[in-house]
């Protein structure tokens, strides 16, 4: 028997962060990883590999390019998986590398095996010889991420009817895809592969495509999309799977229709990684998608076990993982009385890149508070003229009465890396008028945020002063022009 004051199982980001933060705290911390390799989903099918494929396609294929050079325009005419899959495999590698230093600086031991519950408080590992090892922990950790739905109705086999982690395997780039799924995943890898020039078809049963976004930025999307030649099925259920011809394999949908592809991918949801713990021999339970609930100090409902990450649901991001991991290390051992932060963003790697923070427009109707809205294109900017960016969307909304950002939601290159400014604006209480009477680099494309908040100025009541970086000698009607340099 092995006595530890923390026992993480799950080595992804949740898992991670979780257990340096206990070492830092000075606990005797182990981390049980099934697979062969520290980093879990986030490194080895998740976050990691769709991200740098996505930076590969989008290099190879000339994308970022084709306004200036034509729709035709590639850096390489013939595109490889091989050619994909090399620079995945070397972001992979220094990855894993990363994580595995960081673990051992920090004095956290990795043992390689599957994790069950005895009890409790005790965890039985099973290592890929057959050995086992007990732990007694004072406080442990379930972190083990979530992995692809594959129901029995759905006849994968890895090949042509395939999950997102059977993509990251293909042996060869398809000509015809055809997506079951309007989520986050779904939709990256459809767009991913569209700018491949796949032919791409979408097919959910929802009416609308990632809801939990603002309308404007989801509507402008799929114009976007549909401009491109992406297939939108939405509002309509798969009946079956057709894989009998060996050379297509045949979608039918409930209305009747019929959607023909090389291959398909189901991404519609993800189960909980939970159904080897033993979770009933520690007096735990799962959902019926394998998640486990937890409080708002990420406690299960026994006192000593945690759970962070994915495996706990919404809102699933290696981002919020990593912060939910360290808190709860934090939690366990008394260090904060700190609650996971309400505001945080979103950041969705499709083509074009979406990301937001805040509250939408359909919640401040929902809730009726009144505001205002500003928008800038990124067309507009000088830097998005250089860079040759055709679409893009910076939206702010404004409290109509105290003026205060409420939220930002943006379409196009960079959204991930400009929705900080709008964090820390939201966060800080910044207003309106902090942007107004801000200066921006030139030309850069954050320098969206000031035209769109002048957008909102124009319309927003009058203050008694008008900000001091506008002169008094120019009309509101004239501000936006005048700024933009129009």
């Amino acid at each position: 028997m092995h006595h530890v004051d923390f026992l993480v199982i799950g080595s992804g980001p949740a898992g991670q962060k979780a257990a340096i933060q206990a070492a830092k705290l000075g606990k005797k911390t182990v981390v049980v990883e099934k697979g062969t390799k520290v980093g879990g989903v986030t490194v080895h099918t998740g976050t990691i590999p769709s991200k740098t494929l996505r930076e590969a396609v989008l290099y190879l294929s000339g994308w970022r390019q084709r306004s200036f050079y034509g729709q035709s325009y590639r850096l390489k005419r013939d595109i490889s998986i091989e050619d994909l899959t090399e620079r995945l495999e070397h972001t992979m590698r220094h990855e894993i590398e990363v994580i595995r230093d960081q673990l051992h600086r920090n004095g956290v031991r990795v043992v390689d095996g599957s994790a069950a519950f005895v009890d409790a408080r005790h965890v039985r590992v099973t290592a890929r010889t057959g050995e086992m090892i007990d732990y007694d922990a004072e406080k442990i950790l379930v972190a083990t991420g979530t992995k692809p739905n594959r129901p029995d109705g759905v006849p994968m086999d890895g090949v042509r009817v395939i999950d997102s982690d059977d993509l990251l395997r293909i042996q060869s780039l398809p000509r015809s895809m055809t997506v079951i799924g309007g989520g986050v995943i779904g939709i990256e890898y459809a767009t991913i592969f569209n700018a491949l020039d796949v032919k791409v078809a979408v097919v959910d049963g929802r009416r609308e495509i990632l809801s939990f976004l603002d309308p404007e930025i989801v509507s402008d999307l799929k114009f976007h999309l549909r401009d491109r030649g992406v297939v939108l099925r939405l509002g309509e259920e798969v009946q079956r799977i057709d894989t009998s011809d060996p050379r297509t394999v045949v979608t039918h949908l409930a209305s009747g229709k019929q959607l023909r592809s090389e291959i398909v991918l189901y991404a519609a949801g993800r189960m909980g990684n939970t159904a080897d713990l033993g979770l009933a021999n520690a007096g735990l339970r799962a959902d019926h998608r394998g998640l486990l609930e937890v409080d708002e100090r990420f406690r299960t409902s026994q006192p000593n076990i945690y759970a962070a990450g994915d495996v706990v649901g919404f809102p699933s991001l290696a981002s919020t993982s990593m912060e939910q991991g360290r808190l709860a290390a934090c939690h366990a051992f008394g260090h904060t009385d700190t609650d996971f932060p309400k505001t945080f963003p979103y950041g969705i790697y499709a083509v074009p890149e979406i990301s937001m923070v805040g509250v939408t427009e359909s919640e401040l109707v929902a809730k009726g508070i009144p505001y205002e809205t500003g928008t800038a294109r990124f067309r507009e900017t000088a830097r998005g003229q250089i860079m040759g960016v055709e679409r893009g969307i910076l939206k702010i909304l404004f409290g109509l009465e105290d003026r205060k950002v409420l939220g930002v939601h943006i379409l196009g290159e960079g959204a991930t890396e400009l929705i900080h400014i709008g964090q820390v604006a939201i966060a800080l209480g910044g207003t309106l008028d902090y942007f107004v009477d801000s200066i921006f680099n030139y030309p850069t494309l954050a320098e969206a945020y000031k035209i769109a908040s002048l957008d909102a100025w124009n319309r927003m009541p009058r203050l008694e002063s008008i900000p001091a970086s506008i002169p008094a000698s120019i009309t509101p009607e004239r501000t936006l022009e005048i700024v933009s340099g129009s």
